[in-house]
């Protein structure tokens, strides 16, 4: 009889643990998550500033699985595991495994503040992307109509958090105002726009080498970005933004990228969550259980290179997933110990302007744009959304301009239509 295998979430962890485990007839595999379509997430910052539409980087889990004949997809969100049944249950059904793998990833951590997650906008999946993309649009169009009534929040754009995430849509709102907003709005100035990224350490990327610490700041620098390092922000009503310093800025579009928390689910014991991640030993087994695993970004491993556990990207996050795959097509007794071999870092804030970190080399410029833009193009799963992308980027590259700046927001039904 096959082994049900349940895996809650299709990341870059769980997709990859269903795609080492597709066609092995010896495994059944269920892969749930509350979305139809896996997310490419390096990219969001793309879909946010109008460089790409959402469809270019979301593949349809029932489209990649199609043509595998042990792998089921569910869509749902699972509320509670019951470990002591051997079963999860959703919103609206219960599912039962022989084992259970978390892959839930994380979400934007807005650290237990309430008002500040009501008036920010976070940016960890396709919605909230396309909801900034709509939120700056129309920000744009409100000050075309309303000029000399406008607020003056209407021209900040305050980013938070000098991460990747945080300099490259710096970088990328940036080249908007400098070469897509004249054309679209010749008629008015935006000189008054002001981009600003708030950044809590010394400089940008703190994560990345000195080198690329210090060409990220040059780079922002050089597209007109007004960067607050060493600063924080201490609350945020949703008009004005309040600095540990005690400044504050007028702002009514503020995106925060400043952090992730794991996203858990009811069930599994707190002794076994640090850091809102799951505790798990050298085989990706969640402690205190024999049969749950967690992978990716949710799980939390202390090894001697990674005494504070590994870093919640995505390549961590493919090789996790790739390494259970193949311990579950072995016997207990020859499981192999996960070991990361650090691949790199990179991030790219504008046009020829990229910083690249491989652990024997490191370099900047135009040299790490284009292998910025291979690198990530390859990873797309799809050939017809390769092409779709390589297509918006030459044209944007050529062209200085995109044409896939659409503001659409949800229709709201009233109550007199039929």
């Amino acid at each position: 009889m096959s082994e049900r295998i349940l895996i809650i979430g299709g990341g870059f962890a769980g997709l990859r643990l269903a795609r080492t485990l597709n066609q092995k007839r010896e495994k059944r595999i269920t892969v749930i998550d509350k979305v139809n379509h896996h997310m490419f997430q390096p990219l969001f910052y793309q879909v946010a500033s109008g460089r790409i539409e959402p469809s270019n980087i979301s593949f349809p889990f029932r489209k990649i699985f199609q043509k595998s004949k042990n792998i089921q997809f569910r869509m749902t969100d699972i509320v509670k595991i019951i470990p002591e049944e051997n079963k999860v249950i959703s919103e609206d059904a219960e599912f039962k495994y022989d084992k259970l793998v978390i892959a839930t990833g994380c979400k934007t951590n807005f650290y237990g503040n309430e008002v500040l997650e009501g008036n920010a906008y976070g940016m960890k999946n396709t919605q909230e992307a396309i909801s900034i993309r709509n939120h700056v649009l129309l920000t744009f169009e409100r000050l075309i109509i309303e000029r000399q009534r406008s607020d003056e929040g209407d021209w900040n754009l305050v980013i938070v958090g000098g991460g990747p995430t945080g300099a490259e849509l710096a970088g990328a709102f940036a080249e908007m105002k400098r070469d897509v907003i004249p054309r679209d709005y010749p008629k008015m100035s935006f000189k008054n726009l002001n981009i600003i990224l708030i950044n809590s350490t010394d400089k940008p990327l703190a994560s990345m080498s000195k080198e690329a610490q210090e060409k990220s700041e040059e780079y922002l620098t050089q597209l007109g970005v007004v960067l607050l390092n060493n600063t924080r922000v201490d609350a945020y009503d949703g008009e004005t933004i309040t600095l540990n310093n005690g400044n504050t800025i007028p702002c009514n579009n503020v995106i925060w990228a400043a952090g992730v928390t794991g996203n858990i689910i009811n069930g599994i014991a707190p002794e076994h969550i640090l850091r809102n991640r799951y505790i798990v030993d050298e085989y990706n087994k969640v402690k205190g259980y024999d049969n749950i695993f967690a992978i990716g970004d949710i799980a939390y491993m202390e090894t001697a290179d990674y005494p504070q556990g590994h870093p919640q990207l995505a390549s961590v996050a493919i090789a996790q997933g790739e390494h259970l795959g193949k311990n579950l097509l072995r016997n207990v007794s020859d499981w192999v110990s996960f070991k990361y071999k650090d691949k790199g870092s990179m991030a790219t804030i504008g046009k020829h302007r990229a910083v690249v970190d491989l652990p024997n080399l490191k370099f900047q410029g135009r040299l790490a744009w284009y292998f910025w833009m291979f690198l990530h193009l390859m990873l797309i799963l799809s050939v017809r959304n390769k092409i779709a992308i390589f297509y918006n980027w030459a044209w944007a590259y050529l062209n200085k301009d995109s044409s896939l700046r659409l503001i659409i927001v949800p229709h709201k039904k009233n109550d007199t239509e039929q």
